[in-house]
């Protein structure tokens, strides 16, 4: 049982090594952002289908991650680093599976005492369009994609150091473009004409778990904040990565 239990950890670390050991075992804390509980009109009528029908959500107050977790922090919680842009520890951590950030949110969870996550479908698209403070933005901050988001037309064909553009409404990075970022909630084109509408959470297993916000490689209208996507490990690999969240 031990060496299966060996093998089974080595298979879900399976990443390059870390070339740059940090020097000590202290944690680096991830930047949070609280986001005020409120109501919101999730999803839209004018995008793919299944990001219809709009419908009403009420939410609890949250913390989600400033920016989206960097190759710095995945390398210091997990000794290794996966990401295919190796080599800039501000980039975010990308080719990462859900059970590899798993695996690291439990490490992190030991390691700080804390209970990190990741954030709900629509914890997501609450922070992205601005929380209570939401000035109706198409993209996570602006109207203008460049502004908040490095996407296809001027990412350079890579990821880029996070917060380098405009923050939304309540100072969160990169929301739009970078990388897609897993949501806690399995993916079902038709969750939203059944979604609960307190806190909702799509935990029945499906073939893939959603994740949100375009990335590097994405056309405007895969990073406008109402955008849905399924991860799928032969396309979203070093374009996928995820942030934090927490419970207040």
């Amino acid at each position: 049982m031990k060496i299966i239990f060996i093998a089974i950890l080595i298979a879900l670390t399976n990443c390059k090594a870390n070339a740059q050991e940090a020097g000590d075992s202290a944690i680096l804390m991830p930047a949070m952002v609280l986001v005020e509980g409120g109501a919101f009109k999730m999803g839209s009528n004018d995008g793919l289908k299944n990001e219809r029908p709009v419908h009403n959500i009420t939410l609890r107050s949250f913390y989600i991650g400033r920016y989206e977790v960097t190759q710095a922090l995945w390398k210091k919680v997990m000794g290794s680093n996966c990401a295919h842009f190796a080599g800039c520890d501000n980039c975010p951590e990308e080719e990462v599976t859900p059970e590899q950030i798993q695996l690291f949110l439990t490490k992190l969870n030991q390691q700080t005492g804390k209970h990190y996550r990741l954030p709900t479908e629509a914890e997501w698209e609450y922070a992205a369009s601005g929380g209570n403070k939401s000035k109706g933005y198409k993209y996570s901050g602006s109207d203008s994609l460049g502004e908040v988001a490095w996407y296809e037309d001027n990412s350079g064909n890579k990821t880029h150091p996070v917060g380098q553009k405009k923050p939304n409404e309540i100072g969160i990075y990169d929301m739009s473009g970078n990388v897609w970022e897993l949501c806690g909630d399995w993916f079902d084109s038709h969750y939203y004409s059944k979604s609960p509408a307190t806190n909702p959470l799509n935990d029945k297993k499906t073939a893939h778990r959603v994740v949100r916000g375009g990335s590097w490689r994405s056309p405007k209208e895969r990073c406008y904040s109402k955008a849905r996507n399924r991860n799928i490990n032969d396309h979203h690999k070093q374009n996928g990565g995820f942030r934090l969240a927490l419970d207040e």
